[in-house]
């Protein structure tokens, strides 16, 4: 398959797990050791125990290669359950892998230039982008070379390997902010500033100390702008800052979005500005155009002045003109409006899963159609450099291998984490409840309602992002009849783009087997109601608020007894009776 040779960094990576590995099966290596370590690597344990192990790839701003995909269909195949998971933050992650057959994965992995390394832990996450950076018709800057500049100098940096907690990087190529800048521990936004002598000038605006779990903050602007020389000295500046004051005490208020509340923004401001001034004098200063950058450009993509570029961000108006399964496909899932005269196109990944089938069969039309793929952040991938004459093959090839659903902003495309399938923090199945929920959306007939995001975690720590969805739910027990049941809360209105974050409100909580007739309840009033161009936001506010609608939806918030339907008290995908079990945290992603 055209094997890549392993890197140095890679290869001593690999052997330094294999030893250490050899050492805890041994009874050598301490268990708490030896999990800060693995984690580290990017190896997390599963719920399930014993030595099933989750696999998290990073794919730094979602850039996947032929190659790779190919590697992933045999990893799922060998070592996995024959299919992988994309994730909300453009990883791959495989489920059920022995950890006995960790060395292996990563030789695999390593051969096709991909790493597990610091995709968990507490460490410089997988670095995200916007999927569309560099074919968007609306960037300032094209930010991938940015993006795998940031990946490059802080991967295997020694100060960002054993920070207080996790520490994620987005991007986005502009200020509708596809890449999600807006809640994270570091957020960056191509713009532009204009000199007193007219002369316009592109940089960024950098975001910081944004974060969702259990207490969402939004990011704050650390700056009005940043020039680009002096981006990467920033971030690094702001690590530093975080390494030297978060809290190792309490790892619940460890995140850099506690800095804030400890320090006062203003301190906090005070301290990166001064870490970044002195930084010319550390050994790790990044200084100047990056050779990433420099090497591939980061020149917008433009927009072509005879194509009406398509409408981008959270709340896309999309809607579905035409009859016929391409036409719906074209309507929903392509992107248009570049430049140079090449289209996007999205393949709908259900629930964010992918057979090894599929893996090779995105393989095998990437190399067919010599376009770019990159994984999004709302668990799909998307195909890039295309001509319109390509675009029925790619629709021909993706029904093919089942992933040419029109999905691409239509409210049938529920994001969801893996819940309690796999995690040990997750009280609910979330991957259940996600696809009950679609279903119940094609049965009405409101799938293809466009504008409207669903996202669903399985406990509060809001991997699934329910925090910034148009309709949001967390997993939560409830108790009824003197016995545990699934449940979850409902959130409202949460939003995300146009340098701007709302964080859903809660509705009410609800049975989890009642959560898709919620759902559909508002889906179906949204759809008959909503006015020309109005957001979901605007529809709640014109209604009365998250109060008025959660109110109209109260008599779903009730358990019937056990004997009337036991269904109730059963979760999704389950056969026992209802029972949370959350486990060790490790680190939630």
């Amino acid at each position: 398959m055209g094997d890549l040779t392993i890197d140095a960094g890679t290869a001593a990576d690999i052997a330094k797990f294999e030893a250490q590995l050899e050492r805890y099966l041994n009874g050598d290596l301490a268990e708490d050791v030896f999990r800060v370590f693995r984690l580290n690597n990017g190896i997390y344990g599963q719920r399930q125990g014993g030595h099933n192990q989750m696999v998290r790839v990073k794919a730094p701003s979602g850039v996947i290669t032929a190659e790779q995909l190919d590697r992933m269909g045999d990893i799922a195949d060998r070592y996995s359950r024959g299919w992988g998971h994309l994730t909300t933050r453009q990883n791959v992650q495989f489920h059920y892998v022995q950890l006995e057959r960790i060395p292996d994965v990563l030789r695999d992995l390593a051969a096709v230039g991909m790493t597990t390394r610091e995709a968990c832990g507490d460490t410089v996450r997988n670095v995200q982008g916007c999927h569309l950076a560099g074919a968007c018709p609306f960037e300032v800057l094209d930010i991938t070379p940015w993006a795998e500049a940031a990946f490059q100098h802080f991967l295997r940096n020694p100060i960002a390997q054993r920070l207080p907690r996790k520490f994620k990087i987005n991007f986005s190529g502009c200020s509708t902010d596809c890449g999600q800048a807006m809640f994270n521990d570091v957020g960056v936004i191509a713009t532009t500033r204009t000199h007193d002598d007219g002369r316009v000038e592109a940089g960024f605006r950098v975001y910081v100390a944004g974060g969702l779990g259990a207490n969402p903050h939004p990011a704050l602007a650390l700056e009005p702008f940043t020039a680009r020389e002096d981006l990467l000295p920033t971030i690094e500046a702001l690590l530093r800052v975080f390494d030297q004051t978060g809290n190792r005490d309490n790892k619940l208020r460890a995140r850099m979005k506690w800095l804030v509340d400890t320090l006062g923004f203003e301190e906090l401001q005070r301290r990166v500005f001064a870490s970044r001034h002195l930084l010319l004098a550390s050994s790790s200063w990044p200084g100047g155009i990056p050779t990433e950058v420099e090497k591939a450009g980061d020149a917008p993509a433009g927009v072509a002045a005879d194509v009406a570029a398509t409408p981008m961000g959270h709340g896309t108006p999309v809607s579905l003109r035409r009859t016929g399964a391409y036409e719906q496909w074209e309507d929903a899932n392509v992107v248009r409006g570049v430049a140079n005269g090449t289209v996007s196109a999205y393949a709908h990944a259900h629930l964010g899963d992918i057979t090894s089938e599929q893996f090779r069969g995105l393989a095998a039309v990437q190399r067919e159609l010599g376009a770019e793929v990159r994984i999004t952040n709302r668990q799909n991938f998307v195909f890039r450099g295309l001509s319109d004459r390509q675009l029925p093959t790619l629709h021909a090839r993706l029904d093919a291998i089942g992933m040419a659903a029109p999905g691409a902003e239509l409210v049938r495309d529920v994001v969801a984490c893996p819940g309690a399938d796999t995690c040990n923090l997750a009280v609910t199945q979330s991957r259940g409840l996600a696809d009950a929920i679609a279903q119940a959306l094609e049965a009405e007939g409101l799938a293809e309602v466009g504008g409207l995001r669903i996202n669903i975690s399985g406990c509060t720590n809001s991997c699934g992002q329910h925090h910034v969805a148009d309709i949001g739910f967390n997993g939560a027990e409830r108790r009824a009849h003197g016995k545990s049941a699934p449940g979850y809360q409902m959130l409202l209105g949460g939003y995300v783009g146009d340098e701007q974050i709302h964080f859903g409100e809660k509705a009410l909580r609800v049975p989890a087997k009642a959560a898709p007739e919620a759902t559909v309840r508002v889906v179906r009033r949204f759809a008959g109601e909503r006015e020309a161009g109005e957001t979901f936001r605007q529809w709640i506010d014109r209604n009365g608020g998250t109060k008025a609608l959660a109110a109209e939806l109260k008599d779903l918030d009730h358990f019937p007894k056990p004997e009337e339907n036991p269904d109730f008290f059963v979760d999704y995908d389950e056969t026992g009776p209802y029972v949370a079990e959350v486990g060790a945290s490790e680190c939630a992603t």
